[in-house]
């Protein structure tokens, strides 16, 4: 058995998405959404996102309709949106499904209950969030979700945030 750097199911790039390799191209901040409703939690690694400035702010992010996560926030209305850092890479890769996580990822690490979803322990910015609309648009293979910024905690940035880029991770 040989056990080899690439992902053993990507495309060569030649037969890839022109616009996937584009976006592939821009560094994205890594972010961990997270919900729960009537006891069932549920997550998913985010790098299609932005944070628009105001009064109130807003995260606007691409999520997969077919998500746990999806369904949970439908319902729950509420989300911790946390930016992770370079310790964070391996809770990064369980949540995004594409490293083995057993148990589930919510046993990877220790996680405080708020008013707005479960928030990880060790993460030092996270912003809890409310649902705009349960009928987001869709934008291309995914749903364009918009949550309002309700609270933030900004710890001491001494942990540099976790960017991906060109299917790879790096620090700011």
């Amino acid at each position: 058995m040989t056990i080899h750097g690439d992902h053993p199911f990507l495309p060569p790039e030649s037969e890839r998405s022109p616009v996937r390799r584009l976006r592939g191209r821009l560094p994205s901040p890594v972010s961990l959404w997270t919900s729960s409703y009537d006891g069932k939690r549920a997550g998913l690694t985010v790098s299609s996102m932005l944070v628009a400035d105001g009064e109130p702010g807003y995260v606007i992010g691409l999520i997969d309709p077919d998500s746990d996560l999806w369904e949970t926030l439908r319902q729950a209305r509420t989300a911790v949106v946390a930016l992770l850092g370079a310790p964070q890479q391996q809770l990064a890769d369980a949540f995004g499904y594409v490293a083995p996580a057993p148990g589930g990822p919510f046993r990877l690490i220790d996680w405080t209950d708020t008013e707005w979803g479960p928030a990880p322990t060790g993460v030092t910015t996270w912003a809890g969030c409310t649902l705009t609309t349960p009928d987001p648009p869709e934008v291309g293979w995914a749903l364009q979700v918009q949550l309002e910024i309700a609270h933030v905690e900004l710890a001491p940035d001494e942990v540099p945030p976790l960017v991906h880029r060109r299917g790879r991770y790096s620090t700011a």
